[in-house]
């Protein structure tokens, strides 16, 4: 049928219907429908890898692998079926058969149980043009409903200037001495775009997590609606592909320095030590389990390359942390290793209470009554360190971290700044006592969105004012 055959109506009706929408490009080869995509996205979420949940809906791995790179892992569309009022890619290709056989419009309208002016709808919007006349094709036909059925947003952190800074600022923020002085850290190389950047080469920064970010922003800005975001908008900005409102380099400062949404890897279990019946975990005071009084503490090692490590010690009620440095003693690298001989790495038990007992001497005796620590031989003299400082030692019971529940999420907060693989002992004590500042100002959940700092105040304020009341 030629165009000039087509009554003056059904060419006035097709004009109308391009008029409502933009023109579209031509689709090429169309996209797999919404259906092959929501499936392939169901999979991901049981945990399969991207190859067998392209493979098991049909498509090629590359472009299985493509969707979830420009998708940063974030399922772009809902995982829900659609309502029944739109045509799925089944009813479009049993229009498409009928259409073939010349079926009328009300023919095709009662054989899919749909109202006729759907049918003609679907016919009139959504067939293909070849050589001036309306075909219509399945295929192209579902592609040119998903493309009308998009609603493209303007991201919130695009339009806002000033909420894109605040939220950048504190992604990518300096670590600082409390002078205010800036601390370069370690020469890194640039990040090259890939998944996860080289363990040497991830950037040190303080790094507010996004959800830190998004609930702080009530606490600076109460009055200001324009002033807020949720974290998920933060997170998708710096993962999906295309939204432009964030750099996308600052994935490098998140805590798991990933470009993509993938589970996390269990971590290892922790070795143990021997333990004496008096200092295991149920001999612990009570009043250390509710974190109502402070004092008591959690203690831990992180470990890096070349027999190096940091201490760290974190109060369980402010969550305050403090690190302990851990030089290489004398002698270290000038002969081989010997099994079972010296330890000069830093952390063996003599250097080991030495350090900790110069640590919590800074605090008041208030303030250091318990620590708890894992079952490793690095505090095995304990009963020294104990009479030392005054702390009584505890230990944790074998392969369970849950019972050190503050110390295991605060070295997970540290391995931001003191990445795995790395040598630990190329950062300074002036190094960790700013990275201990810088995290002890950064607001936590757990206390109301204040910070470590704030609480350990208010608990030093609090024991001066006993000490003056029991003096009085």
């Amino acid at each position: 049928m030629k165009t000039s055959d087509v009554p003056e109506g059904r060419r006035r009706q097709w004009r109308a219907d391009r008029a409502l929408r933009p023109a579209m490009p031509s689709p090429g080869r169309p996209d797999p429908s919404r259906v092959v995509q929501r499936q392939f996205w169901r999979l991901i979420a049981t945990g399969v890898t991207t190859a067998e949940a392209s493979l098991a809906v049909g498509v090629s791995w590359p472009v299985g692998t493509r969707w979830f790179r420009h998708a940063g892992g974030i399922p772009p569309i809902s995982l829900a079926e659609p309502s029944g009022r739109y045509l799925t890619f089944e009813e479009r290709e049993e229009i498409a058969l009928l259409r073939a056989q010349d079926k009328g419009v009300r023919e095709i309208a009662h054989r899919l149980g749909r109202d006729p002016s759907t049918v003609s709808r679907e016919l009139r919007r959504n067939a293909a043009t070849r050589g001036g006349k309306p075909v219509y094709r399945a295929v192209v036909a579902q592609w040119k409903a998903q493309q009308a059925a998009k609603r493209p947003k303007t991201a919130k952190l695009v339009e806002n200037d000033r909420l894109r800074e605040y939220v950048q600022d504190r992604l990518a923020g300096d670590v600082r001495r409390p002078d205010g002085t800036v601390v370069p850290g370690p020469a890194t190389p640039p990040w090259k775009g890939l998944n996860k950047p080289r363990r040497q080469g991830r950037r040190w920064a303080t790094a507010w997590s996004p959800q830190q970010i998004a609930s702080r922003l009530r606490v600076d800005f109460p009055d200001d609606e324009s002033m807020r975001i949720s974290h998920e908008a933060i997170c998708q900005a710096l993962f999906i592909e295309g939204r432009g409102a964030l750099k996308r380099e600052l994935v490098t400062c998140l805590r798991t320095g990933r470009a993509l949404r993938e589970p996390r890897a269990r971590s290892q279990n922790k070795p143990q030590g021997h333990v004496t019946a008096d200092v295991v975990l149920s001999e612990r005071p009570a009043e250390a389990d509710d974190r109502a009084v402070p004092g008591h503490w959690e203690g831990d090692l992180i470990i890096g390359t070349g027999r190096s490590a940091i201490g760290t010690l974190v109060e369980r009620s402010s969550r305050s942390t403090l690190l302990v440095h851990l030089p290489r003693l004398e002698g270290w690298g000038d002969k081989p290793y010997v099994k079972n001989g010296p330890a000069l790495g830093g952390y063996g038990a003599t250097a080991m209470n030495a350090a900790l007992t110069e640590a919590m001497a800074k605090l008041p005796v208030q303030l250091r009554r318990t620590l708890t620590w894992d079952r490793g031989k690095e505090l095995s003299g304990h009963a020294q360190f104990a009479l030392e400082s005054g702390t009584r030692v505890f230990f944790a019971d074998p392969h369970s971290p849950w019972q050190r529940p503050t110390n295991e999420n605060t070295n997970g907060l540290l391995r931001q700044y003191f990445p795995k693989g790395t040598d630990l002992s190329r950062w300074s004590a002036e190094d960790l006592e700013a990275v201990a500042y810088s995290l002890n100002n950064r607001p936590r959940k757990i206390l109301g969105w204040k910070t470590p700092a704030e609480v350990f105040e208010e608990q030093l304020r609090s024991l001066q004012q006993l000490g003056v009341a029991s003096s009085d």
